[in-house]
Protein backbone atom coordinates (compact mmCIF):
# COMPACT_ATOMS: atom_id res chain seq x y z
CA UNK A 1 0.00 0.00 0.00
CA UNK A 2 1.39 3.28 -0.94
CA UNK A 3 2.33 5.59 2.18
CA UNK A 4 0.72 9.23 1.69
CA UNK A 5 3.36 12.10 2.62
CA UNK A 6 0.27 14.22 4.00
CA UNK A 7 -3.60 14.44 4.38
CA UNK A 8 -6.45 13.14 6.49
CA UNK A 9 -8.41 9.94 6.73
CA UNK A 10 -10.48 11.18 4.02
CA UNK A 11 -7.82 12.50 1.71
CA UNK A 12 -4.13 11.42 0.73
CA UNK A 13 -1.68 13.17 -0.83
CA UNK A 14 1.24 10.75 -2.22
CA UNK A 15 3.90 13.23 -3.75
CA UNK A 16 5.03 16.39 -2.53
CA UNK A 17 4.81 19.51 -5.01
CA UNK A 18 5.90 23.00 -5.70
CA UNK A 19 5.04 25.72 -4.08
CA UNK A 20 0.96 26.98 -5.24
CA UNK A 21 0.69 24.02 -7.46
CA UNK A 22 -2.75 23.30 -8.50
CA UNK A 23 -4.75 20.63 -7.26
CA UNK A 24 -6.34 17.69 -8.60
CA UNK A 25 -8.72 15.63 -6.29
CA UNK A 26 -9.44 12.33 -7.39
CA UNK A 27 -12.54 9.67 -6.62
CA UNK A 28 -12.08 6.48 -6.80
CA UNK A 29 -14.14 3.36 -8.53
CA UNK A 30 -16.18 1.32 -6.77
CA UNK A 31 -14.14 -1.54 -3.94
CA UNK A 32 -11.13 1.23 -4.99
CA UNK A 33 -8.88 2.79 -2.92
CA UNK A 34 -6.97 6.07 -2.47
CA UNK A 35 -3.55 4.51 -3.76
CA UNK A 36 -5.71 3.91 -6.70
CA UNK A 37 -4.25 6.94 -7.95
CA UNK A 38 -1.30 6.49 -7.12
CA UNK A 39 0.38 6.69 -10.42
CA UNK A 40 -1.41 9.39 -11.39
CA UNK A 41 0.30 11.41 -8.70
CA UNK A 42 3.40 9.75 -9.50
CA UNK A 43 3.01 11.21 -13.38
CA UNK A 44 1.83 14.75 -12.37
CA UNK A 45 3.97 15.24 -9.34
CA UNK A 46 5.61 18.09 -8.61
CA UNK A 47 3.64 20.48 -10.87
CA UNK A 48 0.07 19.16 -9.71
CA UNK A 49 -0.56 18.56 -6.42
CA UNK A 50 -2.29 14.86 -6.59
CA UNK A 51 -4.93 14.41 -3.73
CA UNK A 52 -6.98 11.18 -3.57
CA UNK A 53 -9.98 10.38 -1.42
CA UNK A 54 -9.98 7.39 1.00
CA UNK A 55 -13.69 6.34 1.27
CA UNK A 56 -14.51 4.52 4.57
CA UNK A 57 -14.11 0.36 4.76
CA UNK A 58 -10.62 0.06 2.98
CA UNK A 59 -7.11 -0.53 3.41
CA UNK A 60 -6.52 1.64 7.06
CA UNK A 61 -10.02 2.31 7.16
CA UNK A 62 -11.48 -1.40 6.61
CA UNK A 63 -12.97 -1.27 9.91
CA UNK A 64 -15.21 1.66 9.45
CA UNK A 65 -18.60 0.76 8.09
CA UNK A 66 -18.79 1.22 4.09
CA UNK A 67 -21.60 4.19 2.88
CA UNK A 68 -23.68 2.21 0.60
CA UNK A 69 -26.19 5.37 -0.86
CA UNK A 70 -24.28 7.73 -3.55
CA UNK A 71 -25.91 11.19 -1.58
CA UNK A 72 -24.77 10.06 2.04
CA UNK A 73 -21.50 9.77 0.69
CA UNK A 74 -21.45 12.82 -1.50
CA UNK A 75 -22.57 14.53 1.95
CA UNK A 76 -19.53 13.02 3.49
CA UNK A 77 -17.14 13.96 0.86
CA UNK A 78 -18.12 17.77 0.39
CA UNK A 79 -16.52 19.06 3.81
CA UNK A 80 -13.77 17.04 2.84
CA UNK A 81 -12.76 18.32 -0.29
CA UNK A 82 -13.59 21.93 0.93
CA UNK A 83 -10.78 21.96 2.99
CA UNK A 84 -8.59 21.62 -0.32
CA UNK A 85 -10.44 24.48 -2.29
CA UNK A 86 -8.00 27.04 -1.37
CA UNK A 87 -6.21 27.02 -4.20
CA UNK A 88 -7.31 26.09 -8.03
CA UNK A 89 -8.70 22.78 -8.27
CA UNK A 90 -9.86 20.17 -10.58
CA UNK A 91 -11.82 16.67 -9.59
CA UNK A 92 -11.14 13.68 -11.33
CA UNK A 93 -13.80 10.63 -10.49
CA UNK A 94 -13.29 7.15 -11.95
CA UNK A 95 -16.16 5.09 -12.78
CA UNK A 96 -18.36 5.07 -9.08
CA UNK A 97 -15.79 8.21 -8.94
CA UNK A 98 -16.86 9.89 -11.56
CA UNK A 99 -20.67 10.19 -10.83
CA UNK A 100 -19.46 11.14 -7.47
CA UNK A 101 -17.17 13.78 -8.56
CA UNK A 102 -20.20 15.19 -10.65
CA UNK A 103 -22.07 15.42 -7.59
CA UNK A 104 -19.64 17.09 -5.70
CA UNK A 105 -18.67 19.71 -8.26
CA UNK A 106 -22.36 20.60 -8.34
CA UNK A 107 -22.49 21.56 -4.41
CA UNK A 108 -19.52 23.35 -4.43
CA UNK A 109 -20.82 25.59 -7.35
CA UNK A 110 -23.69 26.04 -5.06
CA UNK A 111 -21.36 27.80 -2.65
CA UNK A 112 -18.79 29.48 -4.94
CA UNK A 113 -16.16 27.24 -5.39
CA UNK A 114 -15.64 26.30 -8.92
CA UNK A 115 -13.32 23.51 -10.10
CA UNK A 116 -11.30 24.31 -13.21
CA UNK A 117 -12.24 21.17 -14.69
CA UNK A 118 -14.10 18.00 -14.27
CA UNK A 119 -13.09 14.83 -15.13
CA UNK A 120 -15.34 11.74 -15.72
CA UNK A 121 -13.42 8.49 -16.03
CA UNK A 122 -15.37 5.17 -17.63
CA UNK A 123 -18.56 6.08 -16.23
CA UNK A 124 -21.47 6.91 -18.60
CA UNK A 125 -23.57 10.29 -18.09
CA UNK A 126 -26.25 10.61 -16.16
CA UNK A 127 -30.10 8.99 -17.22
CA UNK A 128 -27.81 7.04 -19.42
CA UNK A 129 -28.93 3.56 -19.47
CA UNK A 130 -30.14 1.01 -16.63
CA UNK A 131 -28.39 0.16 -13.83
CA UNK A 132 -27.34 -3.34 -12.95
CA UNK A 133 -27.78 -4.80 -9.78
CA UNK A 134 -24.67 -7.02 -8.98
CA UNK A 135 -24.58 -5.48 -5.48
CA UNK A 136 -27.62 -8.46 -5.09
CA UNK A 137 -25.35 -11.30 -6.49
CA UNK A 138 -24.24 -14.16 -4.25
CA UNK A 139 -20.46 -14.00 -3.44
CA UNK A 140 -19.03 -15.81 -6.06
CA UNK A 141 -21.45 -13.94 -9.00
CA UNK A 142 -19.78 -10.92 -7.51
CA UNK A 143 -16.11 -12.08 -7.64
CA UNK A 144 -16.89 -13.29 -11.25
CA UNK A 145 -18.15 -9.61 -12.07
CA UNK A 146 -15.15 -8.44 -10.42
CA UNK A 147 -12.86 -10.61 -12.69
CA UNK A 148 -14.87 -9.26 -16.01
CA UNK A 149 -14.26 -6.14 -15.20
CA UNK A 150 -10.44 -6.85 -14.16
CA UNK A 151 -10.67 -4.13 -11.18
CA UNK A 152 -9.24 -5.94 -8.34
CA UNK A 153 -5.71 -6.79 -8.34
CA UNK A 154 -5.55 -10.76 -9.30
CA UNK A 155 -3.53 -11.50 -5.97
CA UNK A 156 -6.42 -10.40 -3.95
CA UNK A 157 -9.20 -12.52 -5.82
CA UNK A 158 -6.82 -15.51 -5.63
CA UNK A 159 -7.08 -15.21 -1.64
CA UNK A 160 -10.17 -16.80 -0.28
CA UNK A 161 -9.22 -15.00 3.24
CA UNK A 162 -8.03 -11.18 1.16
CA UNK A 163 -11.38 -11.34 -1.06
CA UNK A 164 -13.51 -12.13 2.32
CA UNK A 165 -12.08 -8.91 3.81
CA UNK A 166 -12.70 -6.48 1.14
CA UNK A 167 -16.28 -8.39 -1.02
CA UNK A 168 -18.68 -6.58 1.72
CA UNK A 169 -16.94 -3.09 1.03
CA UNK A 170 -16.84 -3.63 -3.25
CA UNK A 171 -20.75 -4.90 -2.55
CA UNK A 172 -21.79 -1.88 -0.72
CA UNK A 173 -20.01 0.64 -3.33
CA UNK A 174 -21.73 -0.84 -6.18
CA UNK A 175 -25.08 -0.34 -4.07
CA UNK A 176 -24.42 2.94 -3.76
CA UNK A 177 -23.96 3.77 -7.17
CA UNK A 178 -26.51 1.02 -8.76
CA UNK A 179 -29.43 2.70 -6.74
CA UNK A 180 -28.48 6.28 -7.56
CA UNK A 181 -30.48 8.42 -9.23
CA UNK A 182 -30.07 11.52 -10.90
CA UNK A 183 -31.59 14.61 -9.05
CA UNK A 184 -32.35 17.57 -12.05
CA UNK A 185 -30.04 20.01 -11.12
CA UNK A 186 -27.92 23.40 -13.18
CA UNK A 187 -25.34 21.48 -15.63
CA UNK A 188 -22.04 22.44 -14.16
CA UNK A 189 -20.35 25.75 -15.00
CA UNK A 190 -16.72 23.86 -15.09
CA UNK A 191 -15.79 22.36 -18.22
CA UNK A 192 -15.75 18.28 -18.59
CA UNK A 193 -12.92 16.16 -20.12
CA UNK A 194 -14.56 12.52 -20.57
CA UNK A 195 -12.53 9.74 -20.63
CA UNK A 196 -13.26 6.10 -22.07
CA UNK A 197 -11.98 2.84 -23.03
CA UNK A 198 -12.83 2.21 -26.49
CA UNK A 199 -13.51 -1.97 -25.29
CA UNK A 200 -15.31 -1.16 -21.97
CA UNK A 201 -18.35 -3.98 -21.21
CA UNK A 202 -20.05 -1.61 -19.08
CA UNK A 203 -20.16 1.66 -21.21
CA UNK A 204 -21.02 3.19 -24.68
CA UNK A 205 -18.83 5.75 -25.82
CA UNK A 206 -21.86 7.49 -27.06
CA UNK A 207 -23.11 7.38 -23.30
CA UNK A 208 -19.86 8.71 -22.19
CA UNK A 209 -20.54 11.30 -24.71
CA UNK A 210 -23.32 12.52 -23.27
CA UNK A 211 -21.44 14.06 -20.68
CA UNK A 212 -21.34 16.97 -22.54
CA UNK A 213 -25.17 17.76 -21.66
CA UNK A 214 -24.41 18.42 -18.00
CA UNK A 215 -21.89 21.64 -18.13
CA UNK A 216 -21.92 24.60 -19.87
CA UNK A 217 -18.50 25.26 -20.39
CA UNK A 218 -16.38 23.49 -22.86
CA UNK A 219 -16.27 19.38 -23.19
CA UNK A 220 -13.73 17.38 -24.50
CA UNK A 221 -14.07 13.33 -24.79
CA UNK A 222 -10.66 11.13 -24.68
CA UNK A 223 -10.38 7.24 -25.91
CA UNK A 224 -8.42 5.00 -25.20
CA UNK A 225 -7.32 1.18 -25.92
CA UNK A 226 -8.92 -0.85 -23.53
CA UNK A 227 -11.70 -1.62 -21.24
CA UNK A 228 -13.34 -0.06 -18.04
CA UNK A 229 -10.59 0.10 -16.55
CA UNK A 230 -7.84 1.55 -19.68
CA UNK A 231 -5.55 3.96 -17.73
CA UNK A 232 -3.73 0.72 -16.15
CA UNK A 233 -2.62 0.04 -19.67
CA UNK A 234 -2.34 3.50 -21.04
CA UNK A 235 -0.72 4.97 -17.66
CA UNK A 236 1.41 7.65 -19.92
CA UNK A 237 -1.23 8.82 -22.57
CA UNK A 238 -3.82 9.16 -19.80
CA UNK A 239 -1.14 11.56 -17.58
CA UNK A 240 -0.30 13.10 -20.62
CA UNK A 241 -3.87 14.07 -21.13
CA UNK A 242 -4.65 15.21 -17.62
CA UNK A 243 -1.38 17.26 -17.96
CA UNK A 244 -2.65 19.04 -20.70
CA UNK A 245 -6.24 20.01 -19.34
CA UNK A 246 -4.45 21.34 -16.40
CA UNK A 247 -1.73 23.30 -17.91
CA UNK A 248 -2.74 27.00 -17.31
CA UNK A 249 -5.11 28.42 -20.12
CA UNK A 250 -5.93 24.93 -21.42
CA UNK A 251 -9.04 24.01 -20.66
CA UNK A 252 -11.82 26.65 -19.35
Amino acid sequence: MAVPVTGSAWVKCFHRSVAGAPRLICFPHAGGSASSFHWLSQALSPAVEVLALQYPGRQERLVEEPIDDLYALVDRVVPEVRKWCDRPFALYGHSMGATLAFETAGRLEQTGLKPQILFVSGRRAPRRGAESERYRLDDEGLIEEIKRLNGTDAGVLDSDELIRMVLPTIRSDYRAIETYRYRPQPARACPVVALAGDHDPDTEIADVEAWREFTTGDFTLHTFAGGHFFADDNKEQVGAVVAGHLTPGAAR
